[in-house]
């Protein structure tokens, strides 16, 4: 079995600060890192990592070529990406002295995707294999039905949520992975009532699974009228920085080995809870023997 891959591969500029920039404000970052990113690539070195055979699909320039160059010495197969001449997409990553990130993204190459590309890449896979996508390239409708036309499954990480996400096609979406604000987007609900939330979400999207991250209060699988909960395994937080990317290919990369969902979201949350002991992004995504250490 194949796992696609089509999603955004991002140059990401990471700056430790003391706090978030207030408008009008200098302020001197105290460390620059420049990382390979975008929630894409993170997802298959996830994907990789974890030890499917994993391809990557997008578009960027050549000033992101290492970020191919990284992707292949985890195991991802990169020969369905673009280069182009135009930038690579990136990001503007402030890291603050709790750990948390605030992020500026600029599209690039993940927004001048062609149909013409779509149709090559999928050309590639066969019924039965995984696509995996996320909300940060263009054409993602039409990515969507030629996945189900070919037959092949759909994990759909709907990060960053925004009001367009809600005209695709998710009726042929099998996975739909969602952040509490994420979440809260697409339930039309307000706060942190996640019992609300997900009773908005089972209405809305019935006959979707819904993987539903909620930070420190762990996460949720919703599906056929049931929800499982599983809580985080605490690690000193470093960098959350690709937690989620994490999360969802190593819960992925579990369902595909054959394990049930509690021993899924177990795997989730112990390789998310490693890759937030670490900095960066790709280089903090633990590898599969650290994950699938007790198998």
């Amino acid at each position: 079995m194949k796992v696609l891959n089509y999603g955004s591969l991002n140059i990401d500029y990471v700056y430790s600060v003391p706090h978030f920039i207030a408008p009008g404000e200098t302020m001197a970052a105290e460390k620059l890192l420049v990382n390979a990113g975008g929630k894409g690539a993170n997802q298959a070195a996830s994907l990789a990592k974890a030890g499917l055979e994993v391809f990557m699909a997008g578009k960027l320039g050549h000033d992101g070529e290492f970020i191919l160059r990284l992707l292949r010495s985890y195991g991802a197969d990169t020969s369905n990406v673009t280069v182009t001449d135009e930038p690579s997409g990136h990001a503007i990553i402030q890291v603050d002295r709790n750990a948390q990130n605030g992020i500026i993204l600029y599209g690039g190459g993940n927004k001048s995707i062609k149909e013409n590309e779509i149709q090559d890449v999928f050309s590639k896979f066969s019924p039965g294999d995984w696509l995996v996508i996320q909300n940060e390239i263009n054409n993602l409708d039409a990515i969507i039905r030629t996945a189900k036309k070919k037959g092949m499954k759909i994990c759909f990480n709907i990060a960053p949520f925004d009001v367009a996400s809600l005209s695709l096609p998710l009726d042929l979406v099998d996975i739909i992975v969602v952040n509490e604000i994420e979440g809260a987007g697409l339930a039309g609900t307000e706060g942190n009532d996640f019992e609300k939330m997900m009773d908005e979400l089972e209405k809305k999207y019935p006959n979707n699974s819904i993987l539903l991250t909620v930070g420190k209060a762990g996460a949720y699988w919703i599906s056929d009228g049931k929800r499982i909960h599983h809580p985080i395994i605490d690690y000193p937080v470093v960098d959350t920085t690709a937690a989620g990317d994490t999360f969802i290919g190593y819960f992925l990369a579990s369902r595909i080995y054959g394990n049930d969902i509690r021993k899924a979201l177990y795997h989730a949350s112990k390789a998310s809870g490693i890759a937030v002991s670490r900095s960066g992004a790709m280089q903090s995504i633990p590898d599969r023997n650290e994950v699938f250490e007790e198998e």
